[in-house]
């Protein structure tokens, strides 16, 4: 078995973990029938993760198909895990301020999962999958389109139900303009931020790809080549 098609089946595994983490986590939500729990598909996090499972499965069967990624699927790869690491971000800073606040924040298995575990193991094993491609820098930018564009809808949305995703977007639970555009402010930077690590670990050398470590013959110096041809 090559190593093409042991990545291969740990994107396949990764996306179905997903998957039942996201199913768990709407049945978990569901079975405590508040408004939340019905806006599920409402969540940056949970449309994130669902774009998740859907390119794992097809990033899981080209690598068992083909030598090295297409560069389409690098690029769509960053602008995904972009969005889920910082919702997980965000996510772990909402729950450490309950905390500080004194306010109850249930946390299952599959919050964890989809928040923290999957991207973690997700961004290792992207950079250390053979056959990946350098990511653009114009794809920073790009990742910020969808916030904004989600961020847009859900302002729209939420005074029609009364009710947003997260306590910064509510103008009854921040302190004014100020505050809202400091927040947003702040969240389109971790969005940057994060994407460009990735663009930055995307563009380190593939450890299993010895050709683009070690220069060709004809690059090395004379002496080296030479003393290698005595050996011979």
């Amino acid at each position: 078995m090559n190593k093409r098609t042991v990545f291969g089946l740990l994107r396949l595994t990764a996306a179905a973990v997903c998957l039942i983490a996201l199913i768990h986590r709407l049945a978990w939500g569901l079975a405590s029938n508040t408004i939340a729990s019905q806006n599920f598909f409402a969540y940056l996090t949970n449309q994130s993760n669902i774009a998740f499972v859907v390119l794992l499965t097809i990033a899981g069967v080209l690598a068992l198909r083909r030598a090295s990624d297409p560069r389409w699927l690098t690029v769509a790869l960053a602008l995904v895990l972009t969005w889920t690491i910082t919702a997980g971000l965000v996510f772990a800073i909402l729950v450490w301020q309950a905390g500080v606040r004194g306010i109850r924040i249930d946390v299952p298995w599959s919050d964890q999962v989809l928040h923290f575990w999957l991207p973690a193991v997700t961004v290792a094993a992207w950079a250390l999958a053979p056959g990946h491609r350098a990511v653009p820098w114009r794809v920073i930018p790009v990742t910020l389109a969808y916030p904004v564009l989600w961020g847009v809808a859900t302002l729209v949305r939420g005074p029609l139900i009364g009710w947003y995703p997260y306590y910064f977007l509510d103008p009854r639970q921040v302190s004014g303009p100020v505050e809202f555009t400091l927040s947003c402010a702040i969240a389109l930077a971790v969005f940057a931020t994060v994407a460009t690590a990735l663009v930055l670990i995307s563009r380190l050398p593939d450890p299993w790809d010895r050709a683009r470590t070690e220069p060709p013959p004809e690059d090395r110096a004379p002496a080296e080549t030479a003393r290698e041809t005595v050996q011979a």
